[in-house]
């Protein structure tokens, strides 16, 4: 199953613009013409697949992509692709998550995450948006807290600016509360913030990456993401890899 970035949307004049994942789904799945002009729309919107869905159904079509259960039998691949690549981040952390940020697996290096966490904290489903920023969860071990956790707040923000919704606009209240304010002088490394952590063995600095599945076709799927958290300096890499190496 091949990884990379989310695949541009299709414009709004076209049926698959430049984009071969949008094409060959058109040509293997032909649509009503009725159907088809609400999928264009709701490409051009940049809408997820289980959106586009909602907003066929609002519009009186079917539902025109499957939205099935992780735990289906064709999304196998998926699963041992996802066992495969946590695996193989380690002994760095690496998670997989779902809109709006539902933990769905992680490589054991993510115990990293929840040492000193109050158990209440991890009620399930984990939202690792309510974690991070949480007194009770992540929050008092960031160092770097008020520059880093308005990265959790910039993305919710993007999300909400492709899809309001209500519950997501109480999330965001809810974490910015959580955070102080941004001071004048932040800690970069030049092209990113990272994460600075403190641990058992001192402050760890962890930048981290994101990717998805590109040719998504299931709702379920589209809606996954990997998150990967890489040393940034080399005392963070000794650390993650005594621990988990």
């Amino acid at each position: 199953m091949a990884l990379g970035s989310p695949a541009e949307p299709v414009g709004a004049g076209d049926t698959g613009g430049d984009d071969p994942a949008a094409r060959e789904l058109h040509r293997t799945r032909p649509f009503s013409t009725g159907t088809r002009n609400v999928v264009r729309l709701a490409e051009s919107l940049e809408l997820s697949l289980r959106e586009q869905n909602e907003l066929l159904l609002a519009a009186g079509f079917a539902p025109a992509f499957p939205e099935s259960p992780l735990d289906d039998e064709a999304l196998r691949p998926v699963r041992q692709a996802i066992d495969t690549i946590l695996d193989g981040h380690l002994p760095y952390p690496a998670i997989v998550v779902r809109s709006p940020c539902l933990l769905v697996a992680a490589n054991r290096a993510f115990d990293l995450f929840i040492e000193a966490s109050i158990p209440p904290c991890w009620s399930l489903p984990i939202n690792l948006f309510c974690h991070a920023p949480h007194p009770d969860g992540l929050a008092p071990r960031v160092r770097n807290l008020p520059a880093w956790g308005r990265h959790i707040t910039q993305h919710v923000r993007a999300q909400l600016a492709r899809s309001p919704n209500p519950s997501l606009e109480a999330l965001l209240a809810e974490l910015e509360g959580y955070l102080p304010p941004v001071p004048d002088e932040v800690d970069v490394l030049g092209f990113a913030v990272p994460l600075e952590l403190a641990s058992a063995d001192g402050d760890l600095r962890l930048i981290t990456t994101l990717t998805s599945f590109a040719t998504a076709a299931d709702g379920t799927l589209a809606e996954l993401s990997l998150e990967a958290f890489l040393p940034a300096d080399e005392h963070t890499a000794d650390v993650l890899r005594r621990r988990w190496g």
